[in-house]
């Protein structure tokens, strides 16, 4: 006879840790995001974007030419940072 024994608790954290890199292999499957990206990932209109934060002088962003560059991970850290400061205010 043949006895497991599953820690529960444990299994949870490895599955979350898990998640929790698929996600950031996600967020950073491009290197540098658009305006039209930036838009899609997170889940704002580029007016909203715009209105809110783009112009920001810490906004992570380049112009090349007419077109507007963000650094993936860094735009995605920073409006999870900017999203934070506005829920407490």
């Amino acid at each position: 006879m043949l006895n497991i024994a599953i820690d529960e608790m444990k299994v949870e954290e490895i599955v979350r840790e898990e998640a929790q890199k698929k996600v950031e292999r996600a967020i950073i499957q491009h290197t540098l995001w658009d305006m039209n990206e930036l838009s899609r990932q997170v889940c704002m209109s580029i007016p909203f974007i715009k209105d809110h934060f783009f112009y920001n002088e810490d906004f992570p962003k380049f112009k090349v030419g007419s077109k507007w560059l963000m650094p993936a991970q860094e735009a995605h850290d920073y409006v999870v940072k900017w999203l934070k400061r506005q829920s407490k205010q």
